[in-house]
């Protein structure tokens, strides 16, 4: 950290909090794409949707969503200040008191484990427990210590879509566990290219990630060998029968380009925006390989 600190705006105010402040807190934007996920598992899921377990699924994953992201905040306060991204949010721009903030985390979590384990089911409510206690305890502490943080966070990560089949199921079994091994391993080269092009950004706010620890030509080979993995681990849906041969034929269309943009990285001359590249074509991927497992799932 640098000595700027304290120039910067004081987090300890007492004015009360802004309603669109505490929204900002849940980090809609990411709590949107979480519940997506889920949803996606708990349609993929073939027993009976029932209406009211469908809604606390929902409110439930929200809420937990939200309340990890508010609590991640709040242990980040002083390190979101160095970053461009980051230095406007509530905290960080001294426009919430961080008590305000942490009782507002701990509430929402509270909240949602209630309402995941008892309208739900107590698989759902247990692996919504796992997801935000290791993002919040586990992942966000080791951030700066260790860039092994992104493995760490690639398992609370992982598990909306694992949660959603579970809320629809009742349990957890290796279809379920396929669902969470391509959100788990789609993270590693999605975040690795972030880590690249942001990498300025994480340094003054003393993140640890790969490339500052191992340098960029090492990230590009991560990230190259994690795409081949990935597009492996995105054919088990069809080899457990959750769908069809459709959907085989659809994971490699949208994987192969993938995996080969990866491997552009290890050419000796990168061209500078390739990590945007990766990036950018990393997200339509996931959206259009879980869609595709949506429209052709095996009744």
């Amino acid at each position: 950290m640098n000595s700027t600190a304290t120039s910067l705006p004081s987090t300890a105010i007492a004015t009360p909090p802004r309603f669109r402040d505490l929204i900002a807190l849940t980090k809609p934007r990411i709590t949107v794409t979480v519940l997506a996920t889920t949803m996606g598992g708990y349609f993929l899921g073939h027993q009976p949707h029932d209406g009211l377990r469908l809604a606390a699924t929902v409110v439930g994953t929200w809420l937990v969503v939200g309340g990890a992201n508010t609590l991640n905040m709040y242990l980040e306060r002083e390190s979101d200040r160095y970053m461009a991204r980051t230095s406007q949010r509530p905290l960080p721009a001294g426009r919430m008191s961080p008590g305000v903030a942490l009782y507002f985390g701990l509430g929402l979590t509270l909240v949602a484990l209630l309402l995941l384990t008892f309208a739900v089911n107590p698989a759902a409510g247990l692996l919504a427990a796992i997801a935000n206690t290791s993002y919040v305890l586990l992942y966000t502490p080791l951030k700066p210590r260790s860039s092994v943080a992104l493995w760490v966070g690639a398992v609370p990560g992982a598990i909306p879509p694992l949660l959603g089949w579970a809320a629809s199921t009742g349990g957890v079994d290796r279809v379920g566990l396929s669902l969470f091994a391509i959100l788990f391993f789609w993270q590693i080269p999605h975040f690795h290219a972030i880590a690249l092009f942001r990498q300025e950004d994480y340094a003054r706010a003393g993140i640890k990630v790969l490339p500052l620890e191992r340098g960029d030509q090492v990230t590009r080979q991560r990230i190259a060998l994690w795409s081949v993995v990935l597009l492996a681990t995105s054919l088990s849906p069809y080899f457990f029968g959750l769908s069809s041969a459709v959907y085989l034929a659809i994971a490699l269309i949208l994987g192969l380009p993938f995996t080969a943009l990866a491997f552009l990285g290890l050419r000796k001359s990168v061209e500078p925006r390739w990590a945007h590249k990766v990036f950018g074509f990393s997200i339509p991927y996931i959206i259009a390989l879980f869609a595709a497992l949506l429209a052709t799932r095996v009744p």
